[in-house]
């Protein structure tokens, strides 16, 4: 393939063969080391799609290959990733296309100042070939190590030292006066500019994969290094922005799919205990041979759901997602309840009913009465609040959820209420976002209260949280 067509041809291919069909199956290989189940069924209808696009138009092969192989919007990202791997929009240069003279001193490095203000300028403008121009430039300037044998590498983390996420969107926003103008066109300016810079972080990551590409005679190696793990198993406590969205994205669907299963279990479960006088009634007429059962009907069985969850610093994203799935969930539960904490409890429930999600975790922030003290975790007071004030609302029809790390900044533990709550609830359940491995170091708490709950859980993502809602619908 050659290029110079308006949206970037695909450039001809390093390392391994260059034929288009071996490169095709190479590329569907790396999907299945990569975690997508392509077929090679998949496989052949892909090297048949390429014949019904331009090969000059890398974005139309894109979507043709990722019209046969990708079945799910989690995999997108693990494909796109490859695919500029695999099929480049340009090779890169041993030397990469090198820093601008501009944005060089008299000693020849890199002026910092004049090249943030260059990548500045270039996201303020919002012209694309100007933010790919300077992450490819970027790259060259700060991401770039020289290895022992002489040649170098290169990384993205040293470009995102250098030129801060954060600090470019806070002077991109003060640079457009957005401080000066009302919330809604804030939230706007805000989305516009974090979307400007997640392409710019796109473009370094596709550079840096390019160039190990070129570096590599082994590219299924290189595929296997850079492969990112899906969305739904990303950690929570790691998860940027461009993720957190992707994620919310995926929240509603999920909830329509668990539900449908929910229906369905309940329906094949409808026969209730064995209804023996009709069962002997019906076989009168047979002499009690054949033998025909008759089942009592089974009343519908909603559980109650009382969610407590600790939403301070450390495990806001993991309460912020769970809270979103449950409530997705509303209609699976006779009652759902949302109560929250950090050094004190407050219900909240009300915050969820009728209103969209954001607007509800923006009010419960605002109005609920979460900190009575410092600020800091205490998992202890709050559950004190919770046995003063709703321990008697707790039935032989509930389900108590717990979220929270069980760090507790070396305070009481009052884990006495959970074993109260046990012994009223139906089940008592913990999701700690934290890994197991950490339990009970430091000021983690967790052993007083994993004697309690008829089980504490590891849910560090998406998919772990997914298996865990699926068991308690």
């Amino acid at each position: 393939m050659s290029s110079g067509t308006a949206d970037g041809a695909t450039a001809t291919t390093a390392g391994g063969g260059d034929g288009l069909f071996d490169r095709v199956l190479a590329f569907v290989g790396a999907l299945r080391h990569g975690g997508i189940t392509a077929t090679q069924s998949e496989a052949i209808d892909a090297v048949r799609a390429l014949g019904e696009v331009d090969l000059l138009r890398r974005s139309q092969v894109r979507e043709a290959l990722a019209a046969c192989t990708v079945s799910s919007a989690s995999d997108r990202r693990t494909f796109d990733d490859l695919f500029d791997l695999y099929f480049p929009a340009r090779r890169a240069p041993l030397d990469g296309d090198g820093v601008d003279p501009d944005l060089v001193d008299d000693d020849g490095d890199v002026d910092d100042d004049a090249f943030t203000q260059a990548l500045l300028d270039a996201l303020l403008g919002g012209d694309e070939s100007a933010i790919r121009r300077m992450a490819r430039q970027a790259v060259d300037a700060f991401g770039r190590v020289e290895g022992r044998d002489g040649q170098p590498s290169f990384f993205s983390y040293k470009v995102r030292r250098a030129l801060d996420p954060h600090t470019l969107l806070d002077t991109l926003l003060e640079a457009h006066g957005a401080t000066d103008d009302d919330p809604a066109v804030q939230r706007l300016l805000r989305d516009e500019y974090e979307q400007r810079l997640d392409e710019f972080r796109k473009e370094v990551d596709a550079e840096i994969r390019r160039r190990a590409a070129d570096r590599s005679d082994d590219l299924d190696d290189v595929a296997k290094r850079v492969v990112r793990p899906s969305v739904d198993e990303v950690d929570f406590f790691r998860m940027t922005a461009t993720e957190s969205r992707e994620l919310r994205a995926q929240i509603a669907p999920l909830a329509r799919k668990l539900a449908s299963r929910t229906q369905v279990k309940r329906r094949h479960g409808r026969d209730g205990r064995l209804d023996v006088r009709r069962t002997i009634r019906r076989s009168l007429a047979t002499g009690g041979v054949p033998m025909d059962p008759a089942f009592r009907p089974r009343k519908p069985h909603k559980p109650e759901l009382f969610v407590i969850t600790d939403v301070s610093g450390s495990v806001a994203s993991f309460a912020r997602f769970t809270l979103m799935l449950v409530h997705s969930l509303q209609e699976q539960f006779a009652k759902v309840r949302s109560f929250a904490f950090i050094d004190t409890l407050d219900e909240v429930t009300a915050l969820f009913e009728g209103r969209e999600f954001d607007e509800a975790i923006r009010r419960m922030t605002a109005e609920a009465e979460l900190v009575w003290l410092d600020g800091h975790s205490d998992y202890g007071h709050a559950f004190e609040v919770f046995h003063d004030r709703f321990i008697d609302e707790l039935t032989p029809r509930a389900t108590v959820l717990i979220l929270g790390d069980a760090r507790n900044n070396y305070r009481a533990s009052s884990s006495w209420v959970i074993q109260e709550m046990a012994s009223r609830a139906r089940r008592v359940l913990w999701l700690n976002p934290e890994a197991a491995t950490y339990w009970g170091t430091g000021d983690s708490i967790t052993g007083d209260y994993a004697r309690h709950v008829e089980e504490m859980v590891e849910v560090r993502n998406l998919k772990q949280l997914t298996a865990f809602v699926q068991e308690l619908t």
